[in-house]
């Protein structure tokens, strides 16, 4: 019988190959074809001349697909995968009281601040507001616009009254001081009257 063939060693080719094109041994691909040519090769210019020829080659990096992921992420963000049995946790451990509570208050002071620079409200209305926002009024923005809303159209009305109240009281009061005047002038020409009368009689004679 035969003897086996002697087994050829490419440890130092791999090695060579591997510093030659900066990758690990793991990756180098030898062709099984022309393993008496590659087992001669002792230098990296040998090598070389080999990765020229395509019988050592780079293998390509292993693909970790992230297709699966991605497919279950948009499922997620669709509100799918999210029962009772895919969760761990408590409600308040999954999304905190302190977290809705704190993205509440920034969306409602942002629009606070909006508000304020553009002068839709002052700085008093702000304060107030703001305070309130603090108190747990406002559960979202849009209830906080209608109260802002509300409260510039009732701050307005009093104005417009007491804009009509302010006008008639100087009206009566011009009124009042018109009155006044008349009844000056007819009691001062009333005595200049009796005055004229006093002075027309002539003097009592003495017999």
């Amino acid at each position: 019988a035969r003897p086996p063939a002697a087994m050829v060693s490419l440890k130092l080719p791999k090695r060579l190959a591997a510093s030659v094109l900066g990758c690990g041994k793991n990756k180098i691909w030898l062709d099984p074809n022309e393993i008496s040519d590659i087992s001669r090769a002792n230098s990296r210019q040998n090598i070389r001349k080999l990765v020229s020829d395509g019988y050592v080659i780079r293998k390509p990096a292993v693909v970790h697909s992230r297709a699966r992921v991605r497919k279950n992420a948009e499922a997620k963000r669709k509100g799918r995968h999210s029962g009772p049995g895919k969760r761990r946790g408590s409600q308040d451990a999954r999304l905190p009281q302190k977290v809705t509570w704190m993205r509440r208050m920034r969306v409602l002071r942002h629009m606070l601040k909006k508000y304020r620079d553009a002068k839709k409200i002052d700085r008093h209305l702000y304060r107030e507001l703001y305070m309130r926002c603090k108190g747990n009024v406002f559960k979202n923005k849009r209830v906080l616009m209608e109260y802002i809303h509300k409260a510039k159209s009732e701050a307005a009305r009093e104005k417009a009254m007491a804009d009509q109240f302010e006008a008639r009281r100087k009206k009566n009061a011009a009124a009042r001081q018109r009155k006044a005047e008349r009844a000056e002038e007819r009691r001062g020409g009333g005595a200049a009257a009796t005055d004229a009368d006093a002075t027309q009689q002539p003097a009592p004679t003495t017999e």
